[in-house]
Formats: structure tokens, C-alpha cells, sequence
């Protein structure tokens, strides 16, 4: 089983574009933080932040383009893909990505773009878990 979940913050506003057949892909960066304990030194706790590149498609990356900023809190929920590339130097490289199906705002309602919904929480295909229901 391949399945990651994060909170953290976006490190840059969402980049958006389209595959040659028309799909939406939308990229960003997210910076996940844990406080790490005093040293014996009796130093402050400091944070350690862990960055990923995040990726959506289809329909959750038209979502996260619209509603996403730099600096707002989201928790996602996708998988983990690696891939190989040859960088400009011509030495290969490996890159990790998470590719989301799943993503809920956390920033406060009165720090975020307005939404038409007032609820946050949207699957792959762009749809709250709660469009099924009748109320």
C-alpha cells in the first residue's frame, strides 16, 4: 500500500497547467514542520521543516488552483511517486512527488478566497464527501 497524509503549509502559490490532451495538472510546494525537543544545552525547541512537492489532477487541481495561496494550511492525502530525470548537468536525479486525491483547507474561513460551499473537504473529483447526502 502506497498512501501518505500531511498537514503543513503551501511554500508557493499553485502553478497550474494542461497535458498535451487537456488535463489539468496543478503543482505546489508544502512545508510540513515538527518541533524538535531541547538539545541538553537547555537551547529553545526549534522547527524542522520537511518540503514536498505536491501534485493534483483533473478536476481537485482546478480546486486547488482557485482556492489555494502561499501560506495557507491544507491537509492532503495521495501517494508517493518517484521518478528519475536527467538534470541540466546531465546527472541523473531522483525527485519524489505526492500525487493528491484528497485535500481539505485548514485556514480559517475568513482568510480564504471565497468558495461558493461552505464546506473544505474535496476528493479527486473535485466533490465534498458530503455531495452525496440529501441535506
Amino acid at each position: 500500500m502506497n498512501k501518505i497524509i500531511l498537514i503543513g503549509n503551501l511554500g508557493r502559490d499553485p502553478e497550474m497547467s494542461y497535458t498535451p490532451s487537456g488535463t489539468p495538472v496543478t503543482k505546489f510546494s508544502l512545508a510540513v514542520s515538527k518541533r524538535v525537543a531541547k538539545s541538553q544545552a537547555g537551547d529553545k525547541p526549534q522547527d524542522n521543516t520537511d518540503w514536498f512537492n505536491i501534485v493534483a489532477w483533473n478536476n481537485l487541481a482546478e480546486t486547488c488552483n482557485t482556492y489555494l495561496r502561499k501560506g495557507q494550511k491544507v491537509y492532503v492525502e495521495g501517494r508517493l511517486s518517484i521518478r528519475k530525470y536527467t538534470n541540466k548537468d546531465n546527472i541523473q536525479q531522483t525527485a519524489v512527488d505526492v500525487i493528491i486525491n484528497e485535500m481539505e483547507m485548514l485556514t480559517p474561513k475568513n482568510a480564504q478566497p471565497q468558495s461558493g460551499s461552505g464546506d473544505n473537504f474535496l476528493n479527486d473529483d473535485g466533490l465534498s464527501d458530503l455531495d452525496d447526502h440529501p441535506f
